[in-house]
């Protein structure tokens, strides 16, 4: 069910759900459906293989052929490009395609996919062509290489960022997401003016609903970043927030370890609240290096109550840690994210761990008395890190580390993003 309802689903709504959740269906979408879409030319459909894009040409043939029907832009076989309706949804269609669409300019929407090396459109909906005037003009797709020079020159910008409840206005019916209001556009334009001051070339991100609505955001608010690599796998956490990750560099494995179960304070069975993302990331020239992504449990509720929890987290990931440094000692790997506790405490003392794998932080650099990454109320503290292994800490370039302070209303979030250099080669 979509948010956006009539009054009368909402007074229905009203009447079965708490107030706060029943409003939060009548918020309009912040990223509008077709905003930031692609709009091409049918001869550049392959530069937008697997996107949702606008297509546009002028239609000079059709044809039908067993169970599939073709509108062609060109007289090759196979055509370069070609709209293709299914038997299945065909008497959704003009009766006479020829009659319909020969010889007009039309534009196509839908997810631009291939078939035997050709890129083409499954139309399911004769709402996915419609006939136009005249061919537009497009404006040049734009370019998404920012920043990948860096990482070619041997350095890699790498930042943690909780962005803050990056709800979208879709009831998603698997999660308790109904109290959680979307987030506004205004915030979301201040997120991502945010990311582009610190310009990372990998950024881990926490507090993302779901990986399509992370998607589009790059699109709409930031297609010149170079964010090819969108990384998000569904978590544990009952709202539905995920731990996620951006990045301008090739993406190797991905681990989740939203499975994994260990003893609990009580000595329960277990699972991280949220996710431990290991992302492998393969800058050029340069070793692999892990990036491991975390969210572990809040205060809500009370410390009391948390801080047992969160432990538990950090001793199973400390555990995590320990077998793969023991075997690969020489591994590259940055534990990164929203740790919910500050330096010193027993959460991140564990994690840090002692001895030849004892982790890095970052901030090291920045003093003993540590910025704050949490923004808000009296709670104002550092609880985002870049842990590093041994190996990793020696490609920290020195004075890199920075925090940007901020608040909701001027960089779209509770949590300040805390980012540093590395060398890669």
């Amino acid at each position: 069910m979509h948010r956006t309802v009539a009054a009368a689903s909402f007074l229905m709504l009203a009447a079965i759900l708490p107030l706060d959740a029943a409003r939060t269906y009548a918020q309009e979408a912040a990223i509008h459906a077709d905003e930031g879409r692609p709009h091409v030319r049918w001869e550049d459909a392959g530069q937008v293989v697997g996107q949702t894009a606008f297509v546009y040409g002028k239609v000079i043939n059709t044809h039908e052929l067993a169970k599939l029907s073709f509108i062609n832009f060109d007289s090759n076989r196979p055509a370069d490009f070609a709209g293709v309706v299914f038997e299945a949804n065909r008497a959704k269609f003009p009766a006479s395609l020829d009659e319909a669409y020969l010889g007009k300019v039309v534009r196509m929407r839908g997810v631009v996919s291939t078939f035997k090396g050709k890129p083409q459109m499954v139309l399911a909906d004769p709402d996915q062509i419609e006939v136009i005037d005249a061919m537009p003009e497009l404006e040049p797709l734009t370019p998404r290489t920012q920043g990948a020079q860096r990482a070619k020159d041997g350095e890699l910008v790498i930042a943690a960022f909780n962005v803050l409840n990056m709800f979208d206005n879709v009831d998603d019916p698997y999660h308790n997401d109904e109290g959680t209001p979307a987030k506004p556009r205004k915030q979301l334009t201040a997120l991502a003016q945010a990311i582009k001051t610190v310009d990372a070339d990998v950024l881990a991100m926490e507090e993302v609903e779901n990986r399509g609505y992370l998607q589009r955001f790059v699109e709409v608010f930031l297609p010149d970043m170079g964010y090819e690599e969108v990384v998000l796998y569904e978590g544990n956490d009952g709202r539905g927030i995920d731990v996620c990750l951006l990045s301008r560099v090739p993406v190797g494995p991905v681990t989740s370890y939203r499975h994994v179960t260990f003893e609990g304070p009580q000595g329960e069975p277990r699972r991280f609240n949220r996710d431990i993302l290991a992302v492998t990331l393969l800058p050029e020239g340069g070793k692999p290096i892990e990036a491991w992504v975390v969210h572990l449990k809040s205060n809500s509720g009370g410390r009391e109550a948390a801080e047992p929890i969160r432990l538990a987290e950090a001793k199973q990931l400390r555990k995590m840690l320990d077998e793969e440094l023991a075997a690969e000692p020489d591994d590259e790997i940055v534990v990164l994210g929203d740790f919910n506790d500050v330096w010193g405490s027993p959460t991140l003392n564990t994690i840090v761990g002692s001895g030849e794998t004892a982790l890095w932080s970052a901030a090291t650099e920045l003093g003993p008395n540590l910025p704050d990454t949490y923004n808000q109320g009296e709670f104002h503290s550092m609880i985002d890190f870049l842990l590093c292994s041994p190996a990793l800490a020696k490609r920290h370039v020195s004075g890199s580390t920075h925090i940007l302070p901020g608040s909701p209303e001027e960089t779209g979030s509770d949590h300040n993003p805390v980012w540093a250099t590395f060398r890669v080669k």
